[in-house]
């Protein structure tokens, strides 16, 4: 097992990676001395790990419960975590418990914005069960929900009390599932790594992915220490986003998987990057073969009107511009802001 520690500005927590789920109770009290805990975790998760995890939180003394959500990035909604403010009030949580978020990105989010938002601020252990998850977002501390006119518009920061990261939770994963937490893992290597980058592009991270989870985590923690709230630096975690969070509002949150359109828009955004003068030429071929090795598409139908109307509603939209993520090359990114009507010329 290997333990990274992310410091913050509230004193930190560590990521454990590759230790058991059936250990999360230990995990759990390593770091919150509460005497109740709720488990949130979705349709799907529910059955195969939330017993065992609730289990474990009883070893460790906590009173536990769980609570299932239904599962797919459509139920990202208030309402949902409405659902799960009641669940806490009727088992007791007090500020001194704590949320356990079992899942994928969409609960971790949903499940840290609850903790972060019911009694202004209860604990929550992070418990990815997803590829995605464990390499990006149960760290860092972003939570939130969509909305009916963009993705992930309502939300906190609200730092986890720690992460658990079990690689053996793939193993039940379908090969799409996997694929999408390979783009994340590809974004890693773009902005930051690029010897974790080749080594993707070459099939090093095939079969055991614990090295690569572990790397894109310390990607990540020197990301959010230098930038906790998101204001310079860890911009950069966004390459691919801008224009995959417009793909799969444009496809409906259902058209696309998360995985598939931050895919197309790292290679968009390297294209662009291409043509403005930012990234060296082939840049944006490489990134094609990178994700395409796992089925992901280097392009996607969408174009033109669609895709820009859910553009102008980004978090990074900055009056008449936008900034996006380029790469100055493989493993060195910068923030370049971009006119919103240069923007609709590159769109298609």
């Amino acid at each position: 097992m290997r333990v990274i520690r992310v410091a913050t500005r509230d004193g930190g927590y560590p990521v454990l990676v590759g230790e058991s789920l059936e250990r999360s109770g230990e995990a759990a009290r390593s770091v919150n001395d509460g005497g109740r805990a709720v488990v949130v975790a979705d349709s799907n998760v529910a059955p195969l790990y939330a017993g065992a995890v609730k289990s474990s939180l009883e070893r460790a003394g906590y009173r536990a419960a769980v609570h299932v959500i239904a599962a797919g990035e459509h139920n990202k909604r208030l309402a949902a975590v409405e659902g799960m403010y009641e669940a806490f009030y009727r088992h007791g949580l007090d500020r001194t418990d704590l949320v356990a978020a079992l899942g994928g990105g969409v609960t971790g989010d949903m499940a840290g914005f609850a903790a972060g938002t019911y009694l202004r601020g209860v604990a929550c252990l992070q418990l990815p069960t997803t590829l995605l998850a464990q390499v990006d977002s149960s760290v860092g501390g972003k939570t939130g929900v969509d909305m009916p006119w963009g993705k992930n518009l309502v939300g906190v920061f609200h730092q986890p009390a720690a992460v658990v990261a079990d690689p053996g939770t793939l193993n039940t994963l379908s090969p799409a599932l996997v694929a999408d937490g390979m783009a994340e893992a590809v974004k890693c290597g773009c902005i930051m790594d690029s010897t974790l980058f080749f080594d993707i592009l070459n099939g090093r991270f095939d079969e055991d992915k614990t090295d690569m989870i572990a790397a894109c985590i310390d990607i990540k923690r020197r990301v959010v220490e230098a930038d906790e709230r998101e204001s310079g630096l860890r911009m950069i975690l966004n390459f691919g986003h801008t224009l995959g969070h417009a793909i799969e509002r444009a496809g409906g949150f259902a058209r696309y998987s998360h995985g598939q359109a931050v895919a197309a828009g790292m290679v968009w955004a390297a294209r662009l990057g291409e043509r403005l003068g930012v990234t060296p030429p082939g840049v944006s071929g490489l990134i094609e073969q990178a994700v395409g090795r796992w089925g992901l598409p280097g392009q996607v139908s969408e174009r033109g009107s669609a895709l820009y109307d859910a553009l102008t509603v980004d978090k990074k939209r900055d009056g008449d511009r936008i900034r996006l993520v380029l790469l100055k090359d493989i493993g060195e990114a910068s923030v370049v802001p971009l006119p919103l009507a240069e923007l609709r010329e590159h769109l298609g």
